[in-house]
């Protein structure tokens, strides 16, 4: 129950990258049952090809922590991390990620590499997929046919 809670409120964030028009991906680093981390999706905005959810998130939560290892801290995120946030994932020891949905494009935490238990690495990550995975793939689904609709619709313009 309380990964749904909390894979809930990564949903909140992911809500947040859509309305600014960017992938809808979020969230949120939780410490002793409390939010520590929040982020979401930038990359447009800020014009940063690092500002994934993930890092977002990871940079806040460090800050309240007062350390950049996170070691007993769970991350929930809507969408698999990729290669960046995956190695800054292990990077801040983050002992366990709660996953909603899977990413067999670019997920690297089992999908195409599974950087979070590479055993050669000196940290592995405790992973647990699917927490509410069909609103996690839902949301992002949705983003893409409303993209794919809306530049039709620019180029039926432009002719």
């Amino acid at each position: 129950m309380g990964e749904e809670k909390f894979m809930r409120e990564a949903i909140k964030q992911a809500r947040k990258a859509a309305d600014l028009g960017e992938v809808p991906i979020g969230c949120v680093i939780e410490y002793d049952g409390k939010i520590i981390g929040r982020g979401y999706n930038r990359r447009k905005t800020d014009k940063n090809t690092l500002s994934h959810a993930e890092l977002n998130a990871i940079r806040k939560a460090s800050k309240k922590m007062g350390d950049w290892r996170l070691e007993e801290c769970t991350m929930y995120v809507t969408l698999e991390p990729c290669q960046m946030c995956s190695g800054a994932i292990v990077q801040a020891r983050i002992p366990k990620v709660v996953i909603g949905c899977m990413n067999p494009k670019a997920g690297c935490a089992g999908s195409i590499l599974n950087i979070l238990q590479e055993p050669r690495f000196n940290h592995q990550v405790d992973i647990t997929y699917g927490v509410l995975e069909e609103e996690c793939s839902k949301i992002l689904t949705d983003f893409f046919k409303s993209l794919r609709l809306r530049l039709k619709q620019e180029k039926e313009e432009d002719i």
